[in-house]
This record gives structure tokens, C-alpha cells and sequence, in this order.
């Protein structure tokens, strides 16, 4: 029997607010722990919360992005349960009035275009941090466990998908494409390296052609964009041996483990009436009016789709095209270098081949390098006068980011500028033919084949210098 995955994903954002959803404490990621914290983050008695108003500005962007409603009125929860990173006992979450509603996102893969419907974006406060000391870093195999508050009260906004995937491909593209949206937005890092944004994920297995879904497994854990998919097309083979076997699938909260590449129970799934949801007694309920609504959607940046057609329109292939969209560094670094001039496809390429390989072997970000759009729009004007051969370019690139100086310094200093004067490259030519005389009258009575060596070893005789065009030219004018 066949099997049709049905994915749902729950997806966490941390917002870059000065301070916390409901106190005045910082928003910091690495501080010392148990430093940012007060009687209102750590649940002390007594202790009133007041809401963030920049952070339900910052919802109602993800939730415009998102194509969402933005609900006109909308309530906090408590949202009761028992953990050691719950200072509380309770989350301020919101249940049934969530701020956005009905929203949705377009994605596109190999196996096609999708529209992903977005049930709500809703906000609540962040957990603790607890670190267990023991193999694995699991709480199961710790020998004791640390708790750090910095991080409880931060803002969080929870973004839950439809159950429209299909795929594990699919999950991955979506979740791409909404990092990419909040990114744009300008309201979280969004570093999954860091937790400031998380997924997880809901999957089911039904036969094909079926309407009424499956057992659903939550899948947690997943800290990078390939272990969403990684992940799912493990716990899509889990479950469809499962069932291939006549047994059926345990409805249950799932870890994933990078290292071994598999998922592990951890829990069984909780439904919602197990939280015991109430209206915040200590909060009043939001009111959205249009008017607040309108200075918003008015601020709103221009989102991926929006970015991706337009450099599909300057050329650019669609997969380039979607991750200059959905990164907003490269993207501006693109903007600029076209803008002063550089031809796009050529920098594109360079910015999501070279560029992102680099900054991805230096662990930097691209505001960390030394490169800016001016910089390569200088670089790409090099190679077109001939000034340099496409592979110095990827040298003197490599120098740029590294903070060697501008591309024209960097050619110098490393003495990679091309001879494209005739003058200059007609001795070399010369020398080359008389040492390599038998392809030289091969070449003269037709045989064009023996062109590329004859270039080539021009080119190995200057050092790599030499104008591979230049050199076409005098060769032909020596053959007649």
C-alpha cells in the first residue's frame, strides 16, 4: 500500500524587541545566566505583566506577511503545565481569539508549486533554558540540569500551518520561505543556530486517495533547515513500516537526533484541553481599530514573492532568484552592485556560489565580511575590460571579504591583473608556438582542436595572466 504524508508545521519566532513580551527586562542572547531576569519574568507573587506594544506591532507584520486577518480583538491566556523552565507554572499564550487568522504562503519546489494555508500567528512568552549535564545532553542520561531564566518572557510568536504538505521537500521549501518572510520583516534574527527561530512538526500517514488523516507524530528538535527535511523523510519511512506491518502509530511527541539521523519517543502528545486554557486574568484584551492596522500593513517592506519576481524579471534563474528573495543581505548587497552598474546575472552568481560558500566556511554572516555592492560592482567592471580572467576574479573576490582592501588593491597586490597589450603577450605567444611547433602546424593546416592547448599553455607560461582573448587573437594572426 501506498502512504500520502499529511505535514502540519508549528513554527517558533523570537522577536528582536529591546525587552521582554511582558517586563522590561533586555532581550540579550548569550548573556550571563539568571542576569535579565525580575520579579515578573521569574513569576514572583504579586508581580503584574504589562504587554509589549512593539511586540504586537511585530505580530501583526508576520501576521500581514503571512496574508493573515488581522482579528480586531483578540485575548491573552494562561496556558497551564509543569516544567522546570516554567517559572510560573503557566505560559501566557493565546488560545481560541488569536491576533492573526487565516492567512497563507506560496512555495515552490521540483515537484511543483503550493499554497500553504496559515491557520494563526499568535503570541505568547518564551520558556527558560535548561542544560543537562550528561551523555547526550538529554535529560533522561543527565546526571543534573542547569536553568537559565534569561530567556523566559522573551517575546514569541508561534506561526501554525494547515496541514497541507505533502513532503518532506515541500516542509523544507516551506519553511524557507517563512524564515525568509520574517526575515524581510525585520523582526527576528531568525537563527536557528541560536533558537530564535524553531520548528516543529506535525506528520501523519494516510493511503493514498484517503480524506480522513492519519495518527499524527509531533516531531521536535529540528535546528536547521535540512533536519526539517531530514527529520520527516526519516519519520515518513518510520511510519510507513509501522503500518506496512499491521501495527498502528502511537500518537506521541518525537525527538530528533542529528547526529544518528533518527527520531526517539519522548512523550505522549498532549491535546489542548490538558493545558486547562483561561483568559489572563491580569491582562485586558487587545483591540486592533484599522487605523492601527493600516499604519502597519503601510510599513511593510517588500516580501520574497514580491522580490523574487522582479529578479526573475533582470534574468536571474528561479533558484537564484528565490534565495537573494528570501536572504535580505545578499539581497542588498545584489540591489546595491546592480545599482552601480554590475551586470546581474554575474553577481548573483558570485554572491549565492562563491560568496555564501565563504561566509559558510567562516561561520560570518555577509554584514561581517568586508564586501559591499560597490565592491563587486567595481569586480565585475574588472572582468569586463579584461583587467581580469574569471578565475582571478574568484581570487580577488576571496581577498574582499577577507578585508584586503577594494577589488583594484587586492588584484595588485597579488599581482593577478591581466597583459592584454599585444606588445606584452607577443613573446610569450611566440616562445609557445616555436616549443610546441607540431600543434602549431596542426593548427595552421585546420585543425582547430589543438587551439585550447596552445591557449593553455600560453597561459601556464604567464602565470595565469595572460587574456585568453588576447592570446586567440596573435595565435590565429601566427597561423595566417
Amino acid at each position: 500500500m501506498k502512504f500520502e504524508p499529511v505535514i502540519g508545521i508549528e513554527t517558533h519566532v523570537e522577536l528582536t524587541t529591546a525587552s521582554k513580551m511582558f517586563c522590561g527586562c533586555p532581550v540579550e542572547f548569550g548573556a550571563p545566566p539568571n542576569t535579565n531576569v525580575c520579579p515578573v519574568c521569574l513569576g514572583l507573587p504579586g508581580a503584574l505583566p504589562v504587554v509589549n506594544h512593539t511586540a504586537v506591532e511585530y505580530a501583526m507584520k508576520i501576521g500581514l506577511g503571512l496574508q493573515c486577518e488581522i482579528a480586531p480583538h483578540s485575548v491573552f491566556s494562561r496556558k497551564n503545565y509543569f516544567y522546570p523552565d516554567m517559572p510560573k507554572n503557566y505560559q501566557i499564550s493565546q488560545y481560541d481569539l488569536p491576533l492573526c487568522i487565516d492567512g497563507y504562503i506560496d512555495i515552490e519546489t521540483d515537484e511543483g508549486s503550493a499554497r500553504v494555508g496559515i491557520t494563526r500567528v499568535h503570541m505568547e512568552e518564551d520558556t527558560g533554558k535548561s542544560t543537562h549535564l550528561g551523555a547526550g545532553g538529554r535529560i533522561g542520561a543527565g546526571s543534573q540540569t542547569l536553568l537559565d531564566f534569561n530567556r523566559a518572557g522573551v517575546p514569541l510568536m508561534e506561526i501554525v500551518s494547515e496541514p497541507d504538505l505533502r513532503s518532506a521537500v515541500q516542509a523544507r521549501a516551506y519553511a524557507e520561505e517563512v524564515r525568509g518572510v520574517v526575515k524581510r520583516l525585520g523582526v527576528s534574527d531568525v537563527k536557528l543556530e541560536e533558537g530564535s527561530m524553531r520548528f516543529d512538526a506535525n506528520i501523519s500517514l494516510r493511503p493514498e486517495g484517503a480524506s480522513t488523516f492519519g495518527t499524527k507524530v509531533e516531531v521536535k528538535n529540528m535546528n536547521s533547515l535540512r533536519s526539517v527535511q531530514r527529520a520527516l523523510e526519516y519519520e515518513i519511512k518510520r511510519q510507513a513500516a509501522v503500518l506496512e506491518a499491521g501495527e498502528e502509530v502511537v500518537q506521541e511527541t518525537r525527538h530528533w537526533n542529528e547526529e544518528d539521523g533518527t527520531t526517539a519517543a519522548m512523550r505522549s502528545k498532549e491535546e489542548a484541553f490538558d493545558y486547562r486554557y483561561f483568559p489572563e486574568p491580569d491582562l485586558v484584551p487587545i483591540a486592533v481599530d484599522e487605523a492601527w492596522r493600516s499604519e502597519v500593513a503601510s510599513g511593510l517592506p517588500e516580501l520574497p514573492a514580491q522580490a523574487r519576481e522582479r529578479y526573475r524579471a533582470q534574468g536571474l534563474e528561479p533558484t537564484t532568484a528565490g534565495l537573494l528573495s528570501r536572504e535580505v543581505d545578499l539581497g542588498r548587497v545584489f540591489e546595491d552592485a546592480v545599482g552601480a552598474g554590475a551586470d546581474a546575472r554575474t553577481v548573483a552568481n558570485w554572491l549565492t556560489g562563491e560568496v555564501t560558500a565563504w561566509l559558510r566556511k567562516e561561520s560570518l554572516l555577509l554584514p561581517d565580511s568586508h564586501l559591499d555592492g560597490a565592491a563587486l560592482a567595481e569586480l565585475e567592471a574588472m572582468v569586463g575590460a579584461g583587467d581580469l580572467s574569471a578565475t582571478a576574479a574568484k581570487d580577488v573576490l576571496g581577498g574582499v571579504l577577507s578585508g584586503e582592501g577594494r577589488p583594484a588593491e587586492v588584484a595588485e597586490s597579488r599581482d593577478l591583473i591581466q597583459v592584454s597589450d599585444s606588445a606584452s603577450l607577443e613573446p610569450a605567444v611566440d616562445a609557445v608556438l616555436a616549443a610546441n611547433s607540431d600543434a602549431f602546424e596542426k593548427l595552421k593546416s585546420g585543425d582547430h582542436k589543438v587551439m585550447g592547448f596552445l591557449i593553455g599553455q600560453v597561459m601556464r607560461s604567464t602565470g595565469g595572466k595572460a587574456d585568453p582573448a588576447a592570446v586567440t587573437r596573435i595565435i590565429n594572426e601566427r597561423a595566417g
